[in-house]
């Protein structure tokens, strides 16, 4: 059964011009792309090719020049399909002087959601993202991680149907990034769907569904992340411990059959992997810990079941 893209853009341009309107920067060239409900897309690019100006266009921020673009079903600069949003920027601006659980309050009275249910959220974001022993700390004197994991939250106090994410590990330790991805894999396994911007590709590698990836303004490629990075030239074999003798024998039956020397090395677990088992390590210690502790389970209020089935290109794992 099909369904409606959460975003649809078709021939989408933006050129900036100078006082005189002149044609000063093409920033976006005629790009199509769509994103699937429940999916995690991620837009890639290096600096200048046009990823924040996309980001603008489909916040409603800037118009297009021309071409279509429907957020959510709707025009971006439509108001009340905002609310149906949540965007957290590449830079947080944040006020230093109101508490975490304050910031939060803030955030959310910009919704139309009653004091009971704001409370409520506030509670259960500051556990999903272990900060609920700094909820009377000012925001100003948080590290730039913790000061990044509020500003996660507040970009889901609305319980949005599309999450926009700019560089959301930005600033996080190697346990703060795997919670966020974590954090990400969850929800678009619940049925929300995310658009995600970020210069860490290990990041992207490990959350994104499908990718698309900008140069000069231009769309130079897009399509599952799995099948763009799959070498269809090569394969990979992983063999249980051999004794010398077999492994000899076997090196020397693919030698011939291969008529070149095979590649062989010992599998390697990643340093994210190596990291986190040395911390989950210390842990077990129970020291008295006053950074981000760790992270909680997602908010009941963003538990709901997805609404549409899983897209195509398979399932997720739900951490």
């Amino acid at each position: 059964m099909d369904f409606e893209p959460i975003i649809e853009a078709v021939e989408l341009t933006k050129t900036f011009r100078d006082f005189w309107r002149r044609p000063r920067v093409r920033a976006v060239r005629g790009i199509t792309f769509s994103v699937r409900p429940g999916e995690v897309f991620g837009l890639l690019g290096p600096n200048g090719s046009g990823k924040s100006t996309t980001l603008k266009m489909i916040l409603g921020l800037l118009h297009p020049g021309s071409g279509e673009l429907r957020v959510l079903g709707e025009s971006p600069d439509q108001v009340p399909m905002r609310e149906r949003l949540g965007f957290l920027p590449e830079e947080s601006y944040l006020y230093p002087y109101l508490t975490c659980e304050e910031t939060l309050e803030f955030f959310g009275k910009l919704f139309p959601m009653n004091a009971a249910t704001r409370r409520e959220r506030v509670e259960q974001l500051l556990e999903m993202i272990g900060l609920q022993h700094a909820r009377k700390r000012p925001v100003g004197e948080l590290s730039k991680g913790m000061a990044r994991r509020i500003a996660l939250a507040q970009a889901l106090i609305n319980d949005p149907d599309l999450i926009i994410l700019d560089e959301p590990t930005s600033g996080l330790d190697p346990l703060g990034c795997r919670q966020v991805k974590d954090l990400i894999s969850a929800l678009a396994q619940r049925g929300k769907t995310i658009l995600l911007s970020s210069h860490l590709l290990a990041d992207v590698e490990d959350v994104c569904d499908r990718i698309a990836i900008l140069y000069n303004g231009s769309l130079r490629a897009m399509g599952p992340i799995h099948e763009l990075l799959e070498d269809k030239t090569r394969y990979q074999l992983t063999l249980p411990e051999l004794p010398p003798e077999a492994m000899k024998q076997l090196l020397a039956r693919l030698r011939e059959a291969l008529g070149t020397e095979p590649e062989v090395e010992r599998p390697k677990i990643n340093l994210e992997r190596f990291f986190l088992e040395v911390v989950r390590q210390a842990q077990n210690n129970r020291e008295e810990y006053s950074g981000a502790q760790n992270a909680g389970v997602v908010a009941p209020y963003l538990q709901q079941k997805p609404t549409t089935p899983d897209h195509a290109d398979g399932d997720r794992a739900t951490p």
